[in-house]
């Protein structure tokens, strides 16, 4: 089960002496990303760290820290709470106390996973892409049901009978969909599904 992020999250902490920033947005595309971790990155900061993940593509930086000590950690704290589609940005500022490789992985990693914990969030459904055609007479009742299905109406384009649909609808919904737009249709309408 994916989550999105709703809101932007921070998450403050101090760990002997280091100031901790973790900052969560949720992004489209790669330069989403980019553009995100540029505008949170502080330039006083001893350390940018970040991480993103968006479906199967994902990257991390350690900014300067040891390899493998900050931007893994936060990748991993991202799919620990199941999160898609975001970028996190963990700034450091270093406080004079060495923390070591296990420190640093810990406090990084920490944040991130905290600040995602405190998210608000909504689970990512998997919807099919579906059309229908739909008469002028049958097409209120069946935009004022979709809700009950789940389904979003991503197209709408109208010809001399009534207009084409272009719906988004979660897998298990498919069969009950179909069903209501037979009924309301008196059978003339079918969803097509895609292949």
């Amino acid at each position: 089960m994916a989550f999105l992020l709703l809101a932007p999250c921070d998450y403050r902490e101090e760990i002997r002496k280091s100031r901790f920033l973790a900052q969560a947005r949720a992004i489209k595309d790669a330069a989403d990303a980019q553009a995100l971790i540029e505008q949170l990155s502080d330039p006083s900061a001893s350390h940018n760290c970040w991480a993103w993940k968006l479906g199967q593509q994902y990257r991390f930086s350690d900014d300067g820290e040891p390899g493998g000590t900050a931007g893994r950690p936060i990748l991993a704290a991202i799919e620990a709470q199941g999160f898609d589609g975001v970028a996190v940005v963990v700034t450091r500022w270093y406080g004079g106390i060495q923390l070591g490789t296990g420190g640093l992985a810990r406090a990084y990693g920490g944040s991130a996973n905290k600040c995602l914990q405190n998210a608000e969030r909504q689970e990512q459904v998997a919807r099919l892409s579906c059309s229908c055609h739909c008469g002028f007479a049958e097409l209120a009742l069946l935009k004022s049901r979709l809700a009950e299905f789940d389904a979003v109406l991503e197209q709408e384009t109208f010809d001399a009978q009534g207009a084409e649909l272009q719906l988004a609808v979660p897998q298990a919904h498919i069969d009950d969909l179909q069903l209501l737009l037979a009924d309301i249709s008196r059978g003339r309408s079918r969803l097509q599904l895609p292949g």
